[in-house]
């Protein structure tokens, strides 16, 4: 089942104009640019964090040890909820629930600010902090998912600008952060990602969503009715086999694959090269998302699901060419593939999702998808150490290489993922 049964309740921004400036004119509407900024903002401030953790914590005498459990305090808060945000999220107005998921935040990261500039950092204040802003998140992200069809007709362009956006935005954001680190101080940091959960509370304040078709019934109150749309959400979300298939098929590329890769070339490119050459196979990777961005923005397969696991292949550069011990050059040049492939198929993937299913489950059923995707990261992660000291860490990288076309492959085994025809095709007929 794919979920065509329910296609007139779709959303009815679902058909796309096929000239290149009617396409532009169904993106880029007012409310949409608003929601853009948002978008791209709050994605910078989220990836300057990461820099500001580990100089702060290591600068106030903690360890490697302290900076991970700072980061997973976020990361698993966010994935052991963000289920119930997504039930959250279809009964409540997903735009006062980011705005306020916002405000939270921009609470949190003063904090944070206050205590680094005073110099009275504790890691459980730190971690306490982390799982707040990763109740938030959860609250925050599922909103997403409805809110862009809701914002533009043009679906699939509008998922490709934002992806073009966070990509800029993964580039641009440890640099900045190594800027304010060193002119002014890790609480500087904090500060400027507190900053950006304004602008993007601003904006998001400013932007008139347009009502779900469904916007008139009033959802039933009490912690049964809740369940009940919990278990709502699970149904539809068991009930689409591509859906579903391809969640099942994620887990195991973020064990097998995605997992061991992030560390394992992070920890070979340094020690072989040193940073410098890991900041370039890094900035080759974002460089190659946009790329990826651009051609979902030009591209319109009609079986979306489909193109995207073929360009899944192109992952397989990453891990390999650092696993074969090849030069900085050919690992760049992997690197910037393998985003592209990696950023097409994400492209394809949220325009698959936001189009199919009905409005009315779409913020459940994108939770199902996130904490989902989510769930076997850290599974891969913690594999990935042992597993390198048994086989080395190029085989278990050549391994996670050959794991990615295996997986790509598979993808392309389920006739409901491979087969699966874009909700404006379907509906038009071509």
């Amino acid at each position: 089942m794919t979920g065509t049964s329910s296609r007139s309740d779709i959303v009815a921004g679902a058909e796309f104009s096929s000239g290149r400036g009617d396409r532009a004119r169904t993106v880029w509407s007012r409310d949409f640019v608003l929601f853009f900024v948002a978008r791209a903002v709050a994605r910078l401030g989220d990836t300057m964090l990461p820099v500001a953790l580990a100089a702060g914590l290591l600068e106030h005498g903690y360890g490697a040890g302290a900076v991970g459990l700072a980061m997973a305090s976020t990361a698993a808060a966010f994935a052991g909820l963000v289920v119930f945000g997504g039930v959250i999220a279809d009964r409540f107005s997903t735009r006062r629930l980011m705005i306020g998921a916002d405000l939270v935040r921009i609470g949190t990261q003063s904090l944070a600010a206050a205590l680094f500039f005073a110099g009275h950092v504790v890691l459980w204040q730190v971690c306490a902090i982390g799982v707040v802003n990763g109740v938030a998140g959860a609250v925050f992200q599922p909103g997403v998912a409805s809110t862009v069809p809701r914002l533009a007709s043009d679906i699939q362009g509008a998922n490709g600008a934002i992806r073009i956006a966070e990509s800029a935005a993964q580039l641009a954001g440890p640099a900045l952060a190594g800027l304010l680190v060193g002119f002014a101080s890790p609480g500087g940091v904090f500060a400027a990602h507190a900053a950006t959960y304004a602008v993007s509370a601003l904006c998001l304040l400013l932007l008139r969503l347009p009502p779900l078709p469904d916007a008139g019934r009033a959802p039933a109150a009490g912690a049964g009715a809740f369940r009940a749309d919990l278990v709502e959400g699970w149904r539809e979300f068991r009930a689409r086999t591509w859906l579903w298939g391809v969640i099942a098929v994620w887990c195991v590329y973020m064990i097998a694959v995605w997992g061991p890769t992030v560390p394992l070339v992070a920890t070979e490119v340094v020690r072989n090269h040193g940073p410098r050459a890991y900041g370039l196979v890094n900035s080759a990777l974002g460089a190659g998302t946009v790329l990826g961005g651009l051609l979902a923005l030009r591209l319109r397969p009609r079986r979306m699901l489909r193109a995207g696991s073929i360009a899944l292949f192109a992952f397989v550069g990453f891990p390999v060419t650092v696993g074969a011990g090849l030069g900085v050059p050919a690992m760049a040049a992997g690197a910037a593939v393998a985003g592209a492939g990696m950023s097409f198929w994400g492209v394809m993937w949220a325009t698959s999702v936001q189009t199919q299913v009905p409005p009315d489950v779409l913020n459940r059923i994108h939770a199902y998808d996130v904490a989902g995707s989510l769930a076997m990261m850290p599974v891969g992660q913690a594999l990935a150490g042992p597993a390198a000291g048994v086989l080395g860490a190029g085989h278990v990288l050549l391994v996670a290489g050959a794991m990615s076309l295996v997986v790509a492959v598979a993808l392309l085994a389920v006739p409901a993922i491979r087969d699966l025809v874009r909700a404006d095709a379907a509906t038009s007929g071509h």
